[in-house]
């Protein structure tokens, strides 16, 4: 059972203003919320039950009993709610930079397994194993997460480019089939470049699976698959780096599993590839 406390704090950006204020309770009252009925909390929040519903849809809760359970899974986990993300601090010691670095990238990594769906991850690779291209896209801190995955992949003999200019996008977007699909990495999943790609390949029907923060965004209405990584407390400074290990974790996650389901011919790939490496020495 996924964990609903972080589901709901991350998904609540995106909420409804209604939506919101559901939310905000359940975030202030998470063991009362657990013993209330649905028409109960409704009327606290001075909402209606089919609002709470919504709520529950929007941050891909099935329902208000599946809310409850994975509330009740929240609370195994005291870290949750004490355990927050440090930033950078003036005049740090080297020991303090070591902890909070540490310590952002175990929560990042932590906190997206709390919103990761088994269900999209297999569908993802079944469809990168059967494409015939594989082209990621991203800009700025998502154009390292591309080319990572770029790497991996010619590891395995698994044709995949990744594009980290705008106008290479487009422009190999154009050529795009049914038979290819585009992974697009954006943070925000607002970024310009990518929405614009995506909208290219969509027209040329290739495939395309978003890695975007959770919650609504323009990459991932535009999207056939939503892939997520953790997004983080609102700190300008330290973002950026645990949400890319973040990226980099859902990322390792479909090269292995891509890599499992020809487990032979990878690990045969894999060991020429090291022992060409090797021989430079």
């Amino acid at each position: 059972m996924f964990n609903g406390m972080e589901r709901i704090r991350q998904g609540i950006p995106s909420l409804r203003p209604s939506e919101k204020k559901v939310a905000e309770y359940i975030i202030s009252y998470p063991k009362k919320v657990l013993n209330m009925p649905i028409a109960q909390l409704a009327s606290k929040t001075t909402t209606s039950e089919a609002t709470i519903i919504r709520m529950c849809r929007s941050l891909k809760i099935q329902g208000y009993r599946e809310l409850k359970l994975s509330l009740s899974a929240s609370f195994n986990e005291e870290s949750i709610v004490t355990d927050r993300y440090k930033d950078i601090s003036a005049g740090a010691s080297i020991s303090q930079i070591i902890k909070f670095v540490s310590h952002n990238n175990s929560r990042s990594i932590k906190n997206t397994l709390s919103i990761i769906e088994e269900r999209e991850i297999e569908t993802s690779i079944n469809l990168l194993d059967e494409a015939r291209k594989i082209v990621v896209i991203g800009v700025g801190a998502s154009a390292i997460v591309a080319l990572d995955f770029e790497q991996k992949c010619k590891r395995i003999n698994k044709w995949c480019e990744a594009l980290t200019d705008s106008h290479t996008q487009l422009t190999s977007a154009v050529h795009l089939n049914a038979r290819d699909v585009v992974i697009a990495i954006s943070y925000s999943g607002e970024t310009k470049e990518i929405v614009d790609t995506i909208k290219i390949a969509k027209q040329n029907q290739a495939g395309v699976i978003s890695l975007t923060g959770y919650g609504i965004n323009k990459v991932q209405s535009l999207s056939d698959i939503n892939l997520y990584a953790s997004p983080l407390e609102k700190s300008i400074r330290s973002g950026a780096t645990a949400s890319r290990i973040a990226q980099l974790n859902i990322i390792d996650i479909l090269f292995t599993g891509l890599a499992s389901l020809n487990f032979e011919q990878s690990v045969d790939f894999l060991d020429k590839t090291r022992e060409v490496i090797q021989n430079r020495f």
